[in-house]
């Protein structure tokens, strides 16, 4: 895997999955110790605003020796100012690593085709791979993948959801989707995933799910739709009637920020089966796993 693009959440395969997980949980249980990116840096493209991205890639480059360059829209003008090729071949002269956070996932084609380093997809309009395994790696630590865990999603088919199917089905995985009619994954993915299963009934969806996962009904981007949003999905909200239908011991899930009392309740979001708060600290140990593979080269 050293010198590759995460660019999606399929480019491993199961089996380079599972040492990606490896690897995210020997760095977990052993922050301070292998420093393989001594003198590395990874310049961080941002198109979108973050938290948890940003300060989960500089920490884990912090930890493992490296460094970060943190680029924002203003900086660069990627696409406007200057070619998105041309960024890639002068930031891959310049720097061992590129990660991106945008709008356009041909942005970060783009980056992978023409950089000549490793690029990696912390966020796009169609997939947000390292979300996947975060996601994963915390349903491996309550559920174990092994025991071949139903993991349920409900609300907007969107890029998180997108990855989540993929990396699903890589692992061998039943991945349920609960969308509004219209709102569903997009089809091309879902083809990919014949494990999915896709319904507008969000209680079928979760019924006897060991994993019950949401996110918000309007990302970044769709303002504009978010009343409309709100009126169409108000029946996929994650609150303790539908989470009871889960398994007994199902654990909740939410890649956050969290619009509480939209797509989740604060009884389900601070409950005692919810996950969220390992979940995202998990971002910081599949993402040092994923820059320690990659970037040693």
């Amino acid at each position: 895997m050293p010198g590759r693009s995460f660019v999606s959440a399929a480019d491993f395969s199961r089996t380079e999955v599972l040492e990606l997980l490896a690897t995210a949980k020997a760095l977990k249980a052993d922050p301070r110790g292998a420093r393989p990116l001594d003198r590395r840096v990874l310049a961080m493209i941002f198109e979108k605003p973050s938290l948890r991205t940003r300060v989960s890639f500089e920490t884990g480059m912090v930890q493992l020796g490296g460094a970060t360059i943190n680029l924002a829209p203003s900086d660069i003008r990627m696409g406007a100012r200057e070619a998105v090729a041309d960024v890639a071949r002068v930031m891959g002269r310049l720097c061992d690593g590129i990660m991106a956070r945008v709008f356009a996932h041909d942005t970060v084609v783009q980056l992978a085709t023409h950089a000549g380093v490793p690029v990696i997809n912390g966020l796009s309009d169609l997939e947000h791979p390292c979300q996947a395994l975060a996601d994963f790696l915390t349903i491996d630590e309550h559920k174990d993948l092994a025991s071949q865990p139903v993991v349920a999603y409900v609300g907007d088919g969107n890029n998180v959801c997108h990855s989540l199917l993929l990396l699903g089905e890589i692992l061998g995985l039943e991945v349920r989707v609960g969308c509004p009619p219209g709102y569903e994954p997009a089809a091309e993915i879902v083809a990919r995933c014949p494990r999915a299963a896709v319904t507008n009934d969000p209680r079928a969806a979760v019924a006897g799910a060991d994993v019950v996962y949401t996110d918000v009904w309007a990302s970044m981007g769709q303002e504009d739709s978010a009343a409309e949003r709100r009126r169409l999905f108000r029946d996929y909200q994650v609150n303790e009637a539908l989470f009871a239908l889960a398994a007994p011991q199902a654990i909740f899930l939410h890649c956050l920020p969290a619009h509480r009392g939209e797509e989740v309740t604060d009884q389900v979001l601070d409950g005692p089966q919810s996950q969220v708060l390992d979940q995202a600290e998990n971002r910081l140990h599949a993402q040092k796993a994923v820059l320690a593979t990659l970037l040693t080269a």
